[in-house]
């Protein structure tokens, strides 16, 4: 059965809320973003989708957006920790 968790970003970034669904075997599913940059979140929701999470993670992890210290991508891998933590 597969894995849904639904995040509330932090950081000040533009979107309001990701979900992630994860797979059993820990590949990420299906990714979904309310608010942000439209072409952006997509863009990085199309390119997590069917690899492991924890490479999404490696992937995103630290990314800035204009001096925030995180951004949508990187909030993206955060809350895939959180899934995958509470596995």
């Amino acid at each position: 059965m597969s894995k849904t968790i639904s995040y509330v970003p932090q950081g000040g970034v533009c979107s309001r809320l990701i979900e992630v669904e994860l797979t059993p075997e820990g590949v990420v599913e299906r990714v979904e973003f309310t608010g942000g940059c439209a072409g952006n979140t997509q863009g990085v929701a199309a390119l997590a989708v069917g690899r492991p999470a924890a490479e999404v993670v490696a992937l995103l992890r630290g990314i800035d957006c204009r001096g925030k210290g995180t951004s949508c991508p990187d909030q993206l891998a955060r809350a895939i920790e959180l899934a995958i933590g509470q596995e």
